[in-house]
């Protein structure tokens, strides 16, 4: 598969880096682009704050920008929390799109979407403060009306952004129990 996979707002980190490493070695093409030209950040705050100053117009542009020159190859849109925000976005305005892949976070979706049959996967801590148990609810119905084949797993007690080593919320289990299931949901694309 050919994957564009997106950072958090954290910014483009090692563990970013480690994701898509993890995912070549399992055969796939990975492109990992950075939509803070650059800039990481030590907290979600500071990350929010900047992303704020971006602009959502602006990090869509940036992200369509990436994918474009690939998009013809039929992509699997992946990301991390607000990574899979964007993710979402361009894999529901790309026909050619394979799948979705989401860890830690969906996005809105807009009432004309349509995903006809595009394979969809969230993975997401349970509970997560970004990602209540209402909101994924609408979301889940949301996404189902659009046409997406949607899966969806939560991890009890794990953190927010539980697969980056190097974060607080980091849940060794969790992350492996995520990239198993992940990994295994390519293969089928």
């Amino acid at each position: 598969m050919n994957i564009m996979l997106f950072h958090s707002t954290y910014g483009l980190r090692p563990a970013v880096r480690q994701a898509a490493d993890r995912l070549r070695e399992a055969g796939h093409e990975v492109w990992t682009p950075d939509l803070f030209e650059g800039r990481t950040f030590d907290t979600v705050e500071e990350g929010m704050a900047f992303n704020e100053e971006i602009g959502k117009d602006e990090l869509l542009k940036r992200a369509v920008l990436a994918a474009a020159p690939y998009s013809e190859r039929g992509l699997v849109y992946a990301g991390f929390s607000l990574g899979a925000s964007v993710a979402q976005t361009l894999a529901l305005g790309d026909e050619r799109a394979r799948g979705l892949l989401l860890l830690h976070g969906t996005s809105d979706i807009a009432a004309n979407a349509t995903a006809d049959e595009l394979p969809v996967q969230l993975h997401v801590a349970e509970p997560d403060p970004f990602e209540t148990d209402d909101w994924l609810s609408a979301w889940y119905l949301q996404m189902g009306r659009t046409g997406a084949d949607v899966e969806v797993y939560r991890y009890a007690g794990a953190g927010h952004l539980y697969t980056d080593p190097d974060l607080p919320d980091y849940d060794e289990e969790a992350a492996e129990a995520t990239w198993r299931v992940a990994l295994g949901f390519l293969d089928t694309l």
